[in-house]
């Protein structure tokens, strides 16, 4: 009888991957994934600054030229038989005087070669519309011009000056720009006899609005930025400390407090053009607020910024350490003392700080203005919070919506201190915070 075969033996078990092992197999993929998502946050912040870098470049590049101006020097014979007649240097006379025939008597003689009357309206347009204004102011300031002839420096018009700023290309066919040929002779004639300057635009920043891009200036609508933003602290501040003390402090925690507070943090982030309908549907259609005011403007805006203080209100003061409260109870203030005389000190510079991002928030805002009629066309510079106004981010765009060369410049320019108001302001906040703020 044959045995059987003996049984083949089972390979042995093949040794456990020790953790280390495994963590060390995997390092590589880890350090890939790693490396990946580096790149894409740095590929990420360069496009960002990319962007703001080439937005910002193009704002400057339009904006920068508004900051000067051209001027013409004519030579004006200041007629006393025009000017004043009966020669009693009456201060009425001489404001209502025809200093507009003035300028254009003057520019006739200074080019005794041009005698057509469409070639006369391309001499004229040499001089802004507002040359006639400047005469008046010197002659009320200076009565003695009157019988002399003085080189006086006038505005020149928008298209001179987009010229001599290079924003209209003279190689263009005579069809196809702003300025003919015979206006390129006359202003090269007076760029050779050293008659035409570029200045410092003074007027920019104390002209009100005007529909001639040479003559308009932001001094209005900075006003009304000023009374607007003035009234809207003034407003908003304290009620939305005591609305963030209250609710942090003393409010009991239930469910009305709690709807509240859900309330409040979803009005920061509600559309801003909603508080503007809002404004005229309460404010002026009920309680009848004059329109295209101050006023009205910076309760529509303390509206949209009351979330913002009592958010960042409530945080600084949440800040405070507890014990700081309990000293103050332990030696005998009252709850309310503990508050105003310890607390709130503490916490104010984070309660400025949320002020002034609020405030920042409120001066780049035009939507809700515009809804309130702040877009009105107000050349007069306001001098109250009752008075018809506009503010900087709504001359923006109206400025913006102007097709003429001029106007684009100037909306650059308006953009520019636009954004240098806001950046000092959120500089200020972020100094005050690290100035005055306290690690417990």
């Amino acid at each position: 009888m044959n045995n059987p075969a003996p049984a083949a033996s089972a390979p042995p078990p093949a040794p456990a991957r020790r953790t280390i092992d495994i963590v060390n197999a995997s390092l590589k993929r880890r350090y890939a994934r790693e490396a990946r998502f580096r790149f894409m946050g740095a590929t990420a912040v360069f496009l960002g600054l990319l962007f703001v870098g080439v937005l910002f470049g193009d704002i400057v590049a339009k904006g920068y030229t508004a900051f000067a101006q051209t001027y013409i020097q004519v030579p004006v014979y200041f007629d006393p038989d025009t000017l004043d007649p009966d020669g009693n240097r009456d201060p009425q006379t001489l404001a209502n005087a025809d200093y507009l025939g003035l300028v254009k008597a003057s520019l006739r003689k200074q080019f005794p070669q041009v005698t057509g009357r469409p070639q006369q309206r391309e001499l004229y347009a040499l001089i802004s519309a507002g040359a006639p204004q400047q005469l008046q102011a010197m002659v009320r300031q200076y009565p003695s011009v009157l019988g002399t002839t003085r080189d006086v420096w006038l505005l020149a018009g928008a298209d001179v000056d987009m010229l001599v700023k290079g924003q209209i290309d003279r190689e263009l066919p005579e069809a196809d720009r702003r300025i003919k040929d015979s206006t390129l002779t006359l202003v090269d004639q007076l760029e050779t006899d050293g008659r035409i300057e570029r200045r410092f635009n003074t007027g920019f920043f104390t002209n009100g609005t005007s529909r001639e891009p040479e003559l308009a200036g932001i001094a209005g609508a900075l006003a009304g930025t000023f009374y607007t933003l003035a009234l809207t602290l003034l407003l908003s501040f304290p009620i939305g400390v005591g609305a963030a003390l209250y609710l942090q402090e003393f409010a009991p925690k239930n469910r009305w407090t709690d709807l509240i507070e859900v309330n409040i943090n979803n009005l920061a982030a509600v559309p801003s053009i909603v508080f503007g309908l809002l404004g005229l549907a309460v404010f002026i259609n009920v309680f009848g607020v004059p329109r295209s005011t101050p006023l009205v403007g910076a309760l529509v805006l303390a509206l949209m910024t009351l979330p913002t203080i009592i958010i960042a209100s409530r945080a600084a003061l949440q800040s405070v350490p507890p014990s700081i409260r309990e000293a103050a109870l332990g030696v005998g203030a009252s709850p309310l003392q503990t508050q105003f005389h310890h607390v709130l000190p503490l916490a104010l510079p984070g309660i400025m700080t949320g002020a002034i991002i609020g405030m920042a928030r409120a001066l780049g805002e035009s939507a809700p203005l515009l809804m309130i009629g702040m877009i009105a066309f107000i050349v007069d510079i306001p001098q109250g919070f009752t008075d018809s106004a506009t503010v900087l981010p709504v001359q923006i765009y109206l400025w913006a919506d102007s097709p003429e060369r001029g106007f684009v410049e100037r909306t650059s320019a308006a953009i520019l201190v636009l954004l240098g108001f806001m950046v000092v302001m959120n500089l200020a906040a972020v100094l005050l915070r690290r100035r005055f703020e306290r690690r417990w």
